[in-house]
């Protein structure tokens, strides 16, 4: 016994030793009422000190698995072992999984994606380049907001929000123009919660959503878990088609629809003004709430400022706005927010603390006090240049080397390409892959199966040598599938 005791060097040597024993005690190994081994023999035991053996033993006394007898020594305490069932009781869980959690498995695509080996040129990721984070200012923000009520900070917070951090993004969303009369915001954990509570809260009278096809593949994933059918409307260069849009609101009826206006996901196009207008016409005829994913608003590379759909709006309350500052900031702190009308967040508020009482407290603070700190406009600067440039150079090598019929992206993090149809680039990507580059199919995004003929390029990460490189295998390769 004993002789299996190993130190780690990433952790106080007392507390590895007091669990090493705990670990002993729960197992069996020790015993109810067996006398430890003095202070001193455990030490030359285990090759520590007979302090930090003092430590352990005061440690494991406190909670609740030894106790010292008078003069004696230190003992295992009685009912701190582990009681063995008299069989090994083997459940078979896949028997009692329902099926939103089998259809949750089957739409995971990161458990069956290519996975990156060392040295992979990967255009899988859309994240932002974490080389470009804005660390000593996220420093300062954590250390000044800390400072201020870092008790409070670190007890519960409320459900809908952490109050400045509220404010701010209704000051945020109001000089993007939204007229804020009547709504009110819920922080959540990133878009992707707050999708998913919005979805919670909606009737499905008709159990059907219209949106872009193709579109954002979480929201595909997440629309299907929650039991919706979904209609694709096709893009053109300047955003949805709006006569096959009208084309499908004429013939049934649906309970939502869901849109990423700017930097569309996956093909990067940002609708035009003109059409934001007319879209929120034929919304507002037909009565159909949207969603509106605010996906990388802030990265535009050229031209003016495109106003959300739920400034289009105007006063109008029927559009519920999406937001995170998660693909230009910061992914790790998971913060999104809502911006819906007030009576639908009353709502809202009530899933969000059924569910996970509140987004953490210290999260939100500090993303408030680094806006509030001024540092937002000045990393946008710096990120948009950077981004722009890489932008520029994977859009040069894709013209350069990349024989596709059809090339979109209008800034953010990624470009969508498309080859003549029956081209399948799944078979593109085994063939990459096997010389060190991957990318995402495209058919991921489509709500009907198509797309084979399509793929995304995410550029954030990749280095610039490594962006020539891989897009040069992808289209010599493409060539040679062509024949």
């Amino acid at each position: 016994m004993f002789n299996d005791f190993k130190l780690m060097d990433d952790r106080p040597v007392y507390i590895q030793v007091k669990d090493y024993l705990k670990r002993l005690i729960i197992k069996g190994a020790l015993q109810a009422n067996q006398r430890l081994p003095s202070t001193r023999e455990l030490g030359m035991l285990l090759n520590v000190s007979r302090n930090t053996v003092i430590s352990a033993y005061a440690e494991l006394q406190e909670d609740g698995f030894a106790y010292t007898a008078q003069g004696k020594g230190s003992y295992v305490a009685a009912g701190s072992s582990s009681v063995t069932a008299p069989s090994s009781w083997q459940m078979d869980w896949k028997t009692r999984l329902n099926g939103h959690a089998r259809l949750a498995e089957e739409l995971d695509l990161m458990k069956r994606g290519i996975r990156a080996d060392k040295g992979t040129i990967s255009f899988t990721s859309i994240a932002p380049d974490e080389k470009l984070f804005d660390l000593d200012n996220f420093k300062r923000a954590f250390l000044d907001r800390m400072s201020v009520e870092g008790d409070v900070l670190l007890n519960y917070g409320y459900a809908k929000g952490y109050k400045p951090l509220i404010d701010y993004l209704l000051r945020y969303m109001d000089h993007k123009g939204v007229d804020l009369k009547g709504k009110d915001i819920l922080i959540t954990n990133g878009f992707t919660e707050g999708f998913d509570i919005v979805l919670s809260a909606l009737s499905k009278k008709n159990g059907t959503v219209i949106c872009e096809n193709p579109t954002h593949h979480t929201a595909i994933k997440n629309l299907k878990l929650h039991g919706f059918d979904i209609t694709g409307i096709p893009m053109e260069r300047d955003g949805i088609n709006l006569r096959e849009l009208e084309r499908a609101l004429s013939e049934q009826a649906y309970d939502c629809a869901y849109f990423v206006p700017s930097y569309h996901n996956p093909t990067g196009i940002v609708m035009s003004p003109e059409k934001r207008i007319e879209l929120m016409k034929l919304m507002t005829r037909h009565q159909i709430p949207v969603i509106e994913d605010g996906f990388n608003e802030e990265l535009r590379y050229s031209g003016s400022h495109v106003s959300p759909l739920m400034a289009t709006a105007g006063q109008g309350n029927g559009v519920i706005y999406l937001g995170s500052f998660s693909k230009v900031l910061f992914p790790g702190l998971r913060v999104g927010w809502v911006l819906a009308d007030r009576e639908l967040i009353y709502y809202l508020e009530s899933i969000k603390r059924a569910r996970t009482i509140h987004t953490s407290t210290i999260d939100q603070s500090i993303l408030y006090q680094y806006l509030h700190n001024g540092n937002l406009e000045k990393y946008l600067k710096k990120a948009r240049a950077e981004y722009k440039r890489k932008y520029e150079w994977t859009l040069q090598c894709c013209k350069e080397y990349i024989p596709y019929t059809q090339l979109s992206g209008d800034g953010g993090l990624h470009l969508f390409v498309a080859f003549g149809e029956g081209f399948h680039t799944r078979e593109l990507l085994d063939a990459c892959s096997r010389q060190g580059v991957i990318f995402t199919p495209g058919d991921i995004f489509f709500t009907d199966g198509k797309g084979q003929h399509t793929m995304r390029l995410g550029f954030s990460r990749v280095s610039d040598e490594n962006i020539s490189k891989g897009i040069r295998i992808i289209g010599e390769t493409a060539k040679q599938l062509m024949g």
